[in-house]
């Protein structure tokens, strides 16, 4: 993808985006251009509905497919969780297991669970188990430190 940056010192500002395919990116590009980059879209059964981040409690890849929860809703969204971590890399979301990802700030409880493994209660009242590969990690998060 080809960038063109240039700053005026007159006239009225503007930018134009042209793309062959609308990507994820594309995407992100435009929400924050919008003001909207905090939403995400995806289908439910009643059709394309957008969320906040915020209101996510945790993604699921299941057979290649992406899948959002809220507390009360389900969305099916583009991407995989590799490029939704590299999209919102702001320390919100913690890759749990090779499956999911959870948003730090909506776990409500924490429990050690043997093997080194964690269990996450959500605000909506579901279990994720954090992994014993990525429990260390979780820990560091907790204690501030990350990485």
């Amino acid at each position: 993808m080809k960038t063109d940056i240039m700053q005026i010192t007159e006239g009225e500002e503007y930018v134009r985006i042209r793309y062959k395919d609308l990507t994820p990116s594309i995407k992100r590009i435009i929400g924050i251009l919008e003001g909207t980059e905090d939403k995400l879209w995806g289908k439910t059964d009643t059709g394309t509905v957008s969320i906040r981040r915020r209101e996510l409690l945790y993604l699921e890849s299941v057979d290649d497919k992406l899948f959002a929860y809220t507390g009360d809703k389900v969305l099916r969204i583009d991407g995989s969780l590799n490029s939704f971590m590299e999209d919102f890399d702001d320390g919100t979301f913690f890759r749990c297991s090779k499956s999911m990802v959870i948003n730090v700030g909506r776990v409500k409880a924490l429990k050690s669970l043997s093997s080194n493994r964690i269990d996450a209660t959500m605000e909506g009242g579901e279990h994720i188990i954090i992994s014993r590969r990525y429990a260390s990690e979780f820990r560091r998060l907790l204690k501030g430190g990350r990485g």
